[in-house]
């Protein structure tokens, strides 16, 4: 598929395309702008009207001084207090060809470009007075939610059509392969969904012991086993995830009981893409709703109430089972 995924093609026809079509944001480079390395791009970002909303910096390549993985970072939070507008990156650690060539993109790469992008768009479409409030500084368990509803773009008929074209011939990803595509994403979901969450409950069993009965365990893998013949999760075909020994997100990443956070922001990531689906999907007026009622009010307001106001309701867990193929 790398041939269909140049990278600037995924960037500008892709990502920022369903960012423009959606929120009705513009992308204007400035190569005059000078930021932290030479291989990091500026773009300077506006809405509607012309007006600025912040800036916009991607680092897409990976190099010796530069951690694993992708994340974002807020450089400037978007403040009314300060009147100050939101400078956002995205890191990602894509292999760089040799000069002349296009930078060729796994499925995984452009998934997140998308995926840390929706964080990108988090801190850009921020309104809040203050600048604690602002953009992704809201609940572990509520900041994935925006990003894994921007992956819902990477196939969406009229995105993908604009950006998969291949690098050499301009033609378009074959339907068949954009079909294998989408039946690949309930391939082996049983086993992924079982495994997150044993580790996700076994997290959550350490932390609610307290500190006198953590220090009276003196056989960690008899306490891991029981815990999860307790969940009904000790099967030895699927393991959990992480063992306790392991397990850095809940003892070194800052998790503490929160690893549960990935799976409770699908649901209502996917429980809002049946709303886009349900209601017409790429249109600036439903890029409205979710950028005023729920983008842009950060950690403002009670996340689940910022939910209820933008889907009328709260969210259901049946859409991600149909996703996982599970229901």
């Amino acid at each position: 598929m790398r041939p269909y995924f140049d990278a600037e093609r995924v960037l500008h026809d892709g990502v920022l395309y369903a960012a423009s079509t959606l929120y009705g944001l513009t992308f204007t480079e400035r190569t005059d702008l000078v930021a932290y390395h030479p291989d990091t791009r500026v773009f300077e970002v506006a809405g509607d009207e012309g007006e600025p909303v912040g800036l916009y910096v991607l680092d897409l390549y990976t190099r010796d001084s530069k951690r694993g993985g992708a994340w974002m970072n807020p450089l400037v939070s978007q403040s009314g207090l300060f009147g100050t507008l939101p400078v956002v990156v995205n890191n990602l650690n894509v292999s760089k060809p040799p000069a002349g060539s296009p930078t060729l993109l796994t499925l995984d790469e452009v998934t997140t470009m998308f995926h840390e992008f929706g964080h990108a768009l988090h801190g850009l479409i921020a309104r809040t007075e203050y600048p604690y409030f602002s953009g992704t500084n809201v609940y572990r368990d509520f900041v994935e939610f925006p990003s894994q509803v921007n992956e819902m773009w990477l196939l969406w008929p009229e995105v993908l059509e604009h950006y998969a074209l291949h690098h050499e011939t301009g033609e378009p990803m074959p339907a068949d392969l954009v079909e294998k595509l989408t039946a690949s994403e309930g391939f082996n979901q049983g086993f992924e969904t079982s495994e997150y969450l044993a580790a996700s409950l076994l997290d959550q069993s350490w932390h609610s012991l307290t500190f006198e009965a953590a220090s009276a365990v003196d056989d960690v893998a008899a306490f891991q086993a029981q815990e999860l013949a307790a969940a009904g999760l000790d099967n030895p075909a699927v393991p959990p995830r992480y063992a306790s020994t392991y397990f850095a997100h809940t003892f070194s990443g800052g998790y503490d009981a929160g690893y549960y956070s990935y799976i409770w922001s699908e649901v209502l990531d996917a429980d809002t893409v049946e709303w886009f689906t349900a209601n017409g999907g790429l249109t600036r007026a439903n890029g409205a709703r979710f950028a005023e009622r729920l983008l842009g009010v950060g950690g403002a307001k009670d996340p689940l109430e910022a939910y209820r106001d933008f889907r009328g309701r709260d969210a259901e867990v049946a859409p991600l089972l149909v996703r996982r193929r599970l229901q």
